[in-house]
């Protein structure tokens, strides 16, 4: 059985929404011609941070890594990470709890911050100062 281009769409649309109520922030990296490249939801909670990558409908990377990895879209410390579909990823992805494979991080590096863009399809953090 085949789905129709607007059921299909409407099941992408409703999986982001289940990640955006998660609390998920997205990126679109593009390439040197402006093409989109990916779509990219963040997470930040606890001391961990959540990135899944949607390249496909049945192409979808997602990982759990420490929230101090200096480039979450190619991490070097992996905690947990599923690739597939798109609705077998996301919904392994939502069912980890939220201080799953959290340690404890000293008060002094966990603070506020955000992710910023810095070209090419890569973010860095960045601690709020104030």
């Amino acid at each position: 059985m085949t789905c129709s281009p607007e059921l299909a769409h409407s099941e992408v649309e409703a999986t982001l929404g289940r990640l955006i109520a998660r609390g998920y922030r997205f990126v679109h990296p593009r390439d040197a011609d402006g093409e989109l490249v990916t779509v990219v939801g963040v997470r930040m909670h606890e001391t961990v941070v959540d990135v899944v990558r949607l390249d496909a409908e049945d192409d979808v990377t997602a990982t759990r890594m420490p929230y101090d990895e200096p480039n979450i879209l190619e991490p070097k410390q992996i905690l947990w990470r599923r690739n597939g579909d798109m609705d077998s990823v996301v919904d392994e992805l939502l069912e980890l709890p939220d201080d799953e494979y959290a340690e404890p991080a000293p008060s002094h590096r966990m603070g506020k911050g955000c992710w910023v863009p810095n070209g090419s399809g890569r973010a860095k953090w960045l601690q709020a100062t104030a």
